[in-house]
């Protein structure tokens, strides 16, 4: 759904599409011996199957652990499309791999170019901003050194494609307004000018946008507001709620208003509306609450319970508003959640669910 008021620009509107991948069959395939030496650009192309003992690993470290090479290298070779598994290139180092998956490492493999953003993730654009519909498994900006891929430079690459002639060639101008996490999808907005970024990051600022997230939770969760000042180390390592007492609070403030839609097994899809935008602030206060959402692998050091499988982060940017920063006209655009997002709710979705004590 799509509501926009005034403003002149383009809207592009459909659905985010998935592909699947396969492989050959693993039974077919022997096991090799991992290498006791570092890969050199000449080695061959081995495929190596996954061993149980690195099941559900990162592709980096799986990468590290078999071809015997640095962390560094393991996380370049992946990202410059080096390393397929079952066949499929993979640039994400954070790619959960399963045991039995056959790994390739083709040192003489192109470079992989950063895949140029699909136009039906670019929800709107005009002279002032971009807005788009940011895929699962994409970076907003770098976090590390080296890293592509990323949505900024998959925008800047759209834009340099679908801009005006004229300017086809130039290095497109792009402002960080605000991030989502590189496990969460939904809507993202960039500035295209200095003053539109001013404006939105004001916006931001002044709490006077629109952010309404979908997510699905462990456990029973009521309806209700959360408050609480996060810090960079709430005391074991981990950014999170300041646990001093009073007068010592400290940290930024995180308002958070979350509303249960739907009761689940051993779960709830609910819907958070952001007064603040803190620093994983959602998933803060759902995993501090007893309830992280359901793919959290962080914020769950000390959790005793089962957690529930699913291929990551269950957490959608569903719905962004604020004031266009030239026309001062309030916009408003929402998305649904992506197919994997619809899939785990599908599991586990069942009627007469219990609903939590008042």
């Amino acid at each position: 759904m799509d509501r926009i008021v005034g403003g002149q620009g383009l809207l592009v509107s459909s659905k985010l599409g998935e592909g699947s991948s396969g492989g050959p069959d693993a039974a077919v395939l022997k096991s090799v011996p991992v290498p006791s030496r570092r890969v050199s650009a000449q080695a061959p192309s081995v495929p190596l199957l996954v061993p149980p003992e690195l099941a559900r690993k990162p592709l980096d470290a799986v990468v590290r652990a078999l071809f015997a090479v640095s962390w560094n290298d393991a996380r370049a070779r992946v990202r410059s499309g080096k390393v397929s598994v079952n066949g499929a290139t993979r640039i994400e180092p954070l790619f959960r791999v399963q045991a039995g998956a056959e790994i390739v490492l083709a040192m003489h493999a192109p470079r992989v170019r950063p895949e140029l953003l699909p136009n039906e993730a670019v929800v709107f654009v005009d002279a002032h901003l971009i807005v788009v519909d940011k895929p699962v498994g994409v970076s907003t900006v770098p976090y590390e050194d080296g890293e592509k891929g990323t949505l900024d430079e998959r925008i800047r690459l759209w834009l340099s494609h679908n801009g005006p002639r004229e300017g086809r060639g130039v290095r497109p101008t792009l402002g960080i307004v605000h991030r989502l996490d590189k496990e969460t999808s939904g809507l993202i907005v960039f500035a295209r000018t200095w003053l539109a970024k001013a404006s939105l990051a004001s916006q931001f600022r002044a709490h006077k946008t629109e952010r309404r997230y979908l997510a699905i939770a462990h456990g029973c969760v009521a309806s209700r507001t959360f408050r609480s000042h996060l810090v960079a180390n709430r005391g074991d390592g981990l950014r999170g709620s300041h646990r001093g007492g009073p007068g010592r609070l400290g940290g930024q403030l995180a308002v958070t208003h979350v509303e249960a839609v739907e009761y689940l097994t051993s779960s709830t899809l609910i819907a958070c509306v952001l007064e603040t935008g803190r620093t994983h602030q959602i998933r803060i206060h759902l995993s501090e609450a007893g309830h992280p959402i359901v793919g959290e692998r962080v914020y769950v050091r000390g959790r005793t319970g089962p957690l529930i499988p699913a291929p990551r982060l269950m957490l959608h940017a569903e719905q962004l508003g604020f004031e266009h920063p030239k026309t001062g006209v309030r916009v408003h655009w929402e998305r649904e959640a992506p197919e994997d997002f619809k899939e785990t709710l599908r599991r586990l979705r069942r009627s007469g669910a219990p609903e939590p004590n008042a």
